[in-house]
């Protein structure tokens, strides 16, 4: 989920951590003045739309799922054949998945907000607790009795700021959520170029749940997908509360000093947003030194992580070896390695008897899984830089012509912080492994913990992998119950990829809240926040160890792109009815 205004290439890769930044090359960028004309035309609506009834833009959101449904096909197709995926395969079930999951988002929000149009607030599905330290947890999901058919055994949680107390809750809450009438605003969403969802989530979120008019300006990797997005969003364009532009770094210099837009958010990298907010080159650099930024709007931020999955070690089967190294794989496979969200760090313990045998396991998952086209601008020079690093890296697969092999960068040297695999964001398809010496299981747990904390570039999203049997010890479960509330990460997952939590849609995504301007990491803010849950610190997902049927995220998955197709119909109308062929979609995976 990245974009960007420069390109950053070899030596210069390596000297600068975070996420990487791609050459923004637009082929359709909108002149200035239709951008003036944009920005005028939202001013004069976005006093409006702060004013607009809940029970109308309840109904807006009910017009949007009838228009993102219909323009499924195209999108699909669309991004399909961008990315060099076969419509027909499996794979084309990630492309349904990003449209499932706006889908999903839309129509929980419709509900969100016809509550705020019946005087009530969103319903929290499972209510409001607070821990033993006193701080507050939603339960969100499951949302439904549809949500437990299709996702049996998985919860999650939204966990509040500290701060703010259970006998506050309430009245935090109605105000997030009961919003009177305010000065509305005019939101710039710089959109992410890798997923076809992105862009159209901010959007919506911004809209809904921030109460703002947005213009959105696409990234020139997806610009393919201007046409669908217009229509897709036919009846936000059509009463005048978004307009959608596009252009390269140069339309969105211009766009985020125009004195007409009130706030911004983009999802990308963390150097585009110092750009941004500090200016460029040696001057921009000696500014965010300084802390003197020189544009102060109001900036939420979605950009990248160096994801780690934790590995508590444990008593494994060969079916859970082989089963957690396609899980593994499958996390960095995904999208063919393009999202912040993918697996980058692989943390275990140095003498677990199954380490080489799970690094064998993810191997042979690697192995047998066909190469992709590397889609996004940059990817080969970032993937050259690694193994300019990193000679010894296993380099996996037969790629074809504009592919790039699945690669696993092996026992980095924990000792060595300033290794790239801690401090860059390998934007493609890379991912590393490390271990950890400790005297036992919860020795190293914290030890892990502490690692990714301090020493792993990035808050978004980390997981934890911990085989039954040990949470049966008291000891191992309260580390890893310990390891959950001290991981400073805006998602963390127990037994699931931090994409779960992403798709169920009632879950939060942003970094973990701290970030400063000038050291903003992987971001500030929040989006997805279909419930409007206030003060937001992080979301907690859990899952089985195991389960079945096969994960549709699992890259062996034969019947991702049915099930993904069928999941997404089901979700703008949920029934009794529609389960059948879901159901039976995920059962042949």
């Amino acid at each position: 989920m990245q974009t960007g205004t420069t390109a950053l290439k070899g030596e210069d890769v390596a000297r600068s951590t975070g996420a990487p930044v791609f050459p923004e090359v637009s082929t359709k960028a909108t002149a200035q003045a239709e951008l003036d004309d944009a920005i005028e035309a939202l001013q004069a609506k976005k006093d409006d739309w702060a004013e607009l009834s809940a029970s109308e833009k309840a109904t807006i959101l009910d017009e949007l799922l009838g228009s993102l449904l219909a323009s499924g096909l195209r999108w699909v197709a669309a991004s399909a054949e961008a990315k060099g995926i076969d419509l027909r395969s499996p794979r084309a079930g990630e492309e349904w998945g990003a449209l499932m999951v706006v889908i999903r988002l839309t129509r929980l929000l419709r509900d969100s907000v016809r509550a705020i149009a019946r005087g009530e607030r969103p319903r929290i599905p499972g209510g409001v607790q607070a821990r033993p330290d006193g701080q507050v947890v939603a339960h969100v999901f499951p949302a439904s009795i549809y949500d437990r058919m299709f996702f049996p055994n998985q919860t999650a949680e939204v966990w509040l700021q500290p701060s703010l107390r259970l006998d506050d809750f309430e009245a935090a809450h109605r105000a997030a959520s009961l919003r009177t009438p305010t000065e509305g605003k005019l939101t710039l969403v710089l959109g992410a170029g890798n997923f076809a969802n992105v862009p159209v989530s901010d959007v919506i979120h911004a809209l809904f749940v921030q109460d703002s008019v947005v213009l959105l300006k696409t990234n020139p990797v997806n610009e393919y997908l201007v046409a669908i997005y217009e229509e897709a969003l036919e009846p936000l364009l059509r009463r005048g509360y978004l307009r959608i532009v596009a252009g390269g770094a140069e339309v969105g210099a211009y766009l985020v000093k125009h004195e007409g837009v009130d706030r911004l958010h983009m999802t990308g990298s963390d150097k585009t947003h110092d750009a941004i907010v500090f200016g460029s080159g040696d001057e921009g650099r000696a500014r965010k030194a300084k802390n003197q930024p020189i544009n102060t709007k109001p900036f939420t931020c979605e950009l990248g992580n160096i994801s780690p999955v934790i590995v508590v070690p444990g008593p494994w089967s060969e079916r859970d070896l082989a089963y957690q190294g396609e899980h593994i794989a499958s996390m960095l496979t995904f999208n063919a390695g393009f999202m912040c969200l993918a697996a980058r760090l692989i943390v275990q313990h140095r003498t677990w008897e199954h380490r080489d045998a799970l690094l064998g396991a993810i191997r042979k998952s690697l192995a047998a899984t066909p190469t992709r086209k590397a889609f996004y601008p940059g990817a080969r020079q970032i993937h050259a830089d690694f193994i300019a690093r990193h000679p010894d890296a296993d380099q996996l697969g037969d790629p074809g012509k504009g592919h790039l092999p699945w690669t696993v960068v092996a026992d980095v040297d924990s000792n060595n912080a300033a290794d790239m695999c801690f401090t860059n964001e390998a934007f493609c398809s890379l991912f590393a492994e490390m271990n950890l010496q400790a005297d036992n299981v919860a020795d190293f747990i914290d030890a892990a913990v502490d690692f990714v904390n301090d020493k792993v570039w990035g808050s978004l999203s980390a997981t934890i992998i911990v085989h039954p049997k040990s949470m049966a010890d008291p000891i191992v479960a309260a580390a890893v119950e310990r390891a959950v509330s001290d991981l400073r990460y805006g998602t963390v997952s127990v037994n699931l990829w931090g994409l779960m939590s992403f798709l169920f849609g009632v879950t939060t995504w942003g970094a973990y809240p701290g970030h400063t301007v000038d050291n903003i990491q992987s971001g500030r803010g929040v989006v997805n926040n279909a419930l409007m849950l206030p003060q937001v610190q992080k979301s907690v997902a859990r899952g089985p160890f195991r389960q079945w049927p096969k994960p549709s995220i699992f890259a062996s998955h034969k019947t991702t792109g049915e099930l993904m197709e069928r999941f997404g119909r089901f979700e703008s109308a949920p029934s009794l009815l529609g389960t059948l062929g879901v159901t039976w979609a995920a059962i042949r995976g």
